[in-house]
């Protein structure tokens, strides 16, 4: 039986979550339920997870405009407004675009949803097997990884705990991608929250088809990232990256994000 069958509506799911979050109405009882343990949390979890969707498109502009057509969203969620393809084909209209994602609700709207756009799929995969993602014969017949591509990772690598695993992630993508591509992260922070419901945050994860959630400060990000090279303004709140004149919080719980090239 294929994924698409495996729906279990009982288990939060990260992906459902993030949709209720954006406003969206691909979800269970069981998701909004979750997620609304974490907005009594963290009430700007919403604004939060809008802010991640904007700093997307202003990552994928910027790259799209450097003359990067190529672009592999993992755990690409459920389709919503600009997405990865609108937002890069927009700029260049021959761009590439393979969507990556495990969740059965995620996989069966974004293919009915895509069906008839010929630069663009929908791939059942999962990142924390890097090595059989990147071999994927679906995304190896869409992508040229001779040529630079933009892989997207947000609000992804803190469903991976530690620093071991996340690493290994990113060095299977750093083996493979050719000079001059990218790779786009966007990972939970905890800032100045307190610990008490940070705990109580993590309790809610640790019950979702994710088994948990790990926030990193800018310093474990970019241990996890140093050797690719960043780019200007470095590791920042989503919603400071690339924003005139914003000053970046530090002290919120939300989101840092970072864009950093292959060399």
């Amino acid at each position: 039986m294929s994924r698409e069958h495996e729906i279990d509506p009982s288990i939060p799911s990260v992906a459902r979550m993030y949709d209720y979050y954006l406003g969206g109405k691909d979800h269970f009882p069981a998701d909004r339920e979750a997620a609304e343990k974490i907005v009594a949390l963290v009430p700007s979890v919403r604004q939060i997870a809008h802010d991640n969707r904007a700093f997307l498109g202003r990552a994928v502009r910027l790259l799209a405009a450097r003359g990067v057509t190529q672009f592999l969203d993992i755990g690409s969620g459920l389709p919503t407004q600009q997405n990865t393809h609108q937002i890069a084909q927009s700029v260049a209209p021959e761009a590439r675009v393979a969507y990556v994602d495990n969740d059965p609700v995620v996989l069966s709207h974004g293919r009915a949803l895509l069906a008839d756009h010929v630069h663009t799929i929908v791939v059942d995969a999962d990142m924390r097997a890097p090595d059989e993602l990147l071999a994927h014969p679906e995304i190896r017949g869409l992508l040229d990884f001779e040529r630079p591509v933009a892989v997207l990772l947000l609000a992804m690598l803190h469903f991976v705990p530690g620093r071991e695993e996340p690493a290994q992630i990113l060095t299977a993508l750093r083996k493979v991608l050719a000079p001059g591509s990218y790779v786009v992260v966007s990972n939970a922070f905890a800032g100045e929250v307190d610990p008490a419901r940070l705990r109580a945050g993590e309790r809610v994860y640790a019950g979702t088809s994710a088994g948990g959630v790990h926030s990193r400060t800018a310093a474990e990000l970019a241990g996890l990232t140093e050797r690719f090279e960043l780019l200007e303004p470095g590791i920042v709140p989503v919603d400071a990256w690339r924003v005139p004149e914003a000053r970046p919080d530090f002290t919120k719980p939300g989101l840092l994000g970072l864009v950093a090239r292959v060399n």
